[in-house]
């Protein structure tokens, strides 16, 4: 990672730039700044966590509210989803992804306000949000759904699973399922045992008051080792944004970018 990691390569412009809508033409008012230099604004806030009218002009990225609004069309149109789903593409072309196994997790991280929050369970007084993450075997993330911290686990084991993008780019149809699910016992439910099993995944799943499995904690290290790196994303550490979806669009473009510099380790020499 560079100094300034907010910085928009060539060639991650050039996988991005496709999937951005097009400007009207003959659109009134002043030359919009352009697309490249509003995203790495939005990268600089997702870096640093300021708050958008914070976001110093001399940078020459926009205004905060000039990027905040591209970051609310762009989530609109679903790029950062359909980028993450093009980088998990690639990744996985080039024998990277690991559907051995599949990791799920759920911690949460302080929340200031707004939608899909609840009572924190360890202090009722605040309230606050919650990321589950379901990676593949290496880290790489799948999938992240955003709820209340007073949400169980239980519950979306199942739509973490149905929620992972089918990804190409091999020879094939599209995978979208692991071969395992390894959990701990905060996704202790014989149900979704069952429903795992119907789906063709193995569950590995400790059971409450049972000692855990042998060798889980070594194979599951790696889900805490991708939540360490979402929350290197200083906005999502603590979420400020009240509107859920484009917090969720700003964790989508934090996979991606997960997901692009392993592409590029891969490609390295």
């Amino acid at each position: 990672m560079g100094t300034r990691p907010w910085i928009v390569d060539d060639e991650l412009w050039a996988l991005i730039e496709p999937l951005l809508p097009p400007w009207p033409e003959r659109l009134p008012g002043p030359r919009p700044v352009s697309d490249r230099l509003c995203l790495q604004g939005i990268l600089f806030v997702l870096y640093n966590d300021i708050a958008w009218q914070l976001l110093p002009l001399e940078l020459g990225f926009g205004s905060g509210q000039t990027c905040w609004r591209r970051l609310d069309r762009w989530q609109k149109e679903g790029v950062f989803d359909r980028l993450h789903r093009t980088l998990l593409a690639e990744l996985n072309a080039a024998g990277e992804l690991d559907w051995s196994r599949a990791c799920v997790d759920g911690p949460h991280p302080r929340e200031k306000g707004g939608p899909d929050t609840g009572s924190s369970p360890v202090d009722r007084r605040k309230t606050g949000s919650k990321h589950h993450l379901i990676c593949d075997g290496r880290g790489t993330p799948l999938k992240v759904i955003t709820t209340a911290t007073n949400v169980n686990d239980v519950p979306l084991t199942l739509a973490l699973v149905d929620g992972v993008p089918p990804v190409a780019s091999r020879p094939g149809r599209p995978r979208r399922r692991p071969e395992a699910l390894l959990g701990d016992k905060g996704y202790d439910s014989n149900p979704n045992r069952e429903e795992l099993r119907k789906r063709r995944i193995l569950p590995v799943i400790s059971r409450n008051g049972c000692p855990n499995i042998k060798g889980l904690g070594k194979l599951r290290y790696v889900v805490e080792q991708t939540f360490a790196l979402l929350h290197h994303f200083k906005r999502l550490a603590v979420r400020w944004e009240r509107r859920t979806e484009l917090h969720d669009a700003l964790i989508s473009l934090a996979c991606s970018l997960i997901c692009y510099r392993r592409l590029k380790r891969a490609a390295a020499p």
